[in-house]
Formats: structure tokens, sequence, C-alpha cells
């Protein structure tokens, strides 16, 4: 159906519920993401000084400089390339955060993903708001000559990704150790389910599924790839649950991670 103003409609449901959940979320993790990134402390919580394991929020992994001193922050051990440069301009738009470093690739895959850009194009660009439903007026549609063009990186983001689940896996891992004992703590299990949700969502994603099982004439010549497009095609259905579940859930684990370093909760545990 073509509508001709913004909004214009003739479905007789509520409609705007779900974009304006969509645009309330999207921007609650997009504030609060920010908001946490910027902050460069309580992003690490150990309850031994020294030594293997700890809780490391999946905002700032992996950890690459650091700066020494910073209340509820890693040992200068965690770094990879050592204390925080001198170079660094520390201003209020680019403070001495190790989340700021990394930040900007896991969000590109979030940004690239084909639901999400139905989510935001619908959410706040109202392009449109729904199904049916009239669009903010353009003067001209360059989807396929301007915007797209970017967004067609989502196959090489995707690359990214995988790399950050394996990060974050390894964190996990760490998580279920202090000063190498091994135990289990509710920050432990919250950091194991975050890769789990982003390895749901990442491996369903378009891009993967068509990887895994596209330039093929005979899907069945090979159990291995049929079975395996299969379980992909399962987590490709369920693409928007994941999308929101594994978003939801790495705000949730940056969250927690803060609140124990805060002293704030009181991480129970077998420690």
């Amino acid at each position: 159906m073509k509508t001709s103003s913004f909004r214009s409609t003739f479905r007789t449901d509520k409609w705007w519920i779900e974009p304006l959940l969509i645009l309330s979320g999207l921007a609650a993790f997009v504030l609060y993401a920010s908001w946490a990134g910027y902050q460069g402390n309580y992003y690490w919580w150990s309850n031994h000084e020294h030594g293997f394991g700890g809780y490391l929020s999946p905002f700032y992994s992996p950890l690459l400089w650091i700066k020494e001193g910073v209340e509820g922050g890693a040992d200068i051990a965690h770094a990879w390339l050592g204390p925080w440069p001198g170079w660094w301009p520390n201003s209020i738009l680019l403070p001495e955060s190790p989340s700021l470093l990394i930040l900007v690739f896991p969000l590109s895959i979030r940004f690239t993903c084909y639901y999400y850009r139905k989510a935001y194009y619908r959410a706040f660009a109202g392009s449109p708001p729904a199904c049916a439903v009239g669009a903010i007026p353009q003067k001209s549609y360059k989807g396929e000559t301007g915007l797209m063009i970017f967004q067609n990186i989502h196959r090489y983001t995707l690359y990214i990704g995988i790399i950050f689940i394996f990060l974050l896996s390894y964190d996990a891992v760490l998580s279920f150790f202090r000063g190498g004992q091994f135990g289990i703590g509710v920050g432990s299990m919250v950091l194991l389910i975050n890769p789990i949700l982003l390895g749901s969502w990442t491996f369903g994603c378009h891009a993967f599924r068509h990887l895994v099982g596209g330039n093929s004439n005979c899907m069945s010549c090979s159990l291995v790839r049929y079975q395996t497009y299969k379980k992909v095609s399962w987590l490709n259905s369920h693409h928007q649950l994941f999308a929101w579940c594994s978003l939801f859930w790495v705000g949730f684990s940056d969250f927690y991670v803060r609140m124990v370093s805060m002293g704030v909760f009181n991480d129970i545990n077998t420690w």
C-alpha cells in the first residue's frame, strides 16, 4: 500500500508500540555504553591483588593499555601493550579509558547487522516506522548509493564479531579463577552467558549463513555442511531474539562487574 505522508496508514492496531520500544531500548543501550566506556574505572574485580583470574567487563575487553592506580582497574599485568602511553591527549572527549580503544569494533557489527539496520531505520529514521505506514518524506532515496555502501562491510565485521566471541570466552574462563584457584561465582555465570548469547546472535546472522551454505548447488552432498547449515538456519530464524538478548546481557555484564567492583553488590562465590 502506498501512503502519502508520515505515519499515514489504514492499520487499526497499535503499530507504534514496537518502534517505540525499539527506540527506547537502543537509545538506553547507546547512552549506557557511552557512559560506561568513558568512565575508565570499575571495569575489573578480583579478591586477589595479583594472580590468574578476575571479572573483566566486556566493554573493556581486550585491555590494550591500562592506566595504573585507577579505582576498579585491572593490574598492569593484564595489559596487552603495557601502561597508558604518555602521548594520549587525555581530554574530555578522549579520556584515558581502555574501552574507547576497542568499543568501535563490536559496535561495528551491531550497527551493520541486517536486523539492527531494520530496527534503527524504523525507530530513529522512520523509514518507514512500520509495515504499511507512511515514512518520513525524502527528497530522493539514496539507500543503495549512500549509507547502503557502508552497510555492506557487515560481511567483514562478521569476522571481528567472531574474534570478540573468542576473547570474551577467554574472559569467561578467567572469571572462574582467583589467584589461580578455581571457583564459581555469580559473576562467573554472568560472564559465561555473555559469549554464549553473542555467539548465538553472531553465528545466526545472514552473512554467516551465506558463508556456510552459499555458493553450493548441492547442499546434501556434504553431510557436515548440511547439518551445520540447518543449525545456523535455526539460529537465523531467532536472530531478532538473540540480537536483543545479547545486547541486554552485554550491558548487564558491564553493570554487574561495575557494581561488584564498586562494592555495591556482594558477589556470591565459592572462593
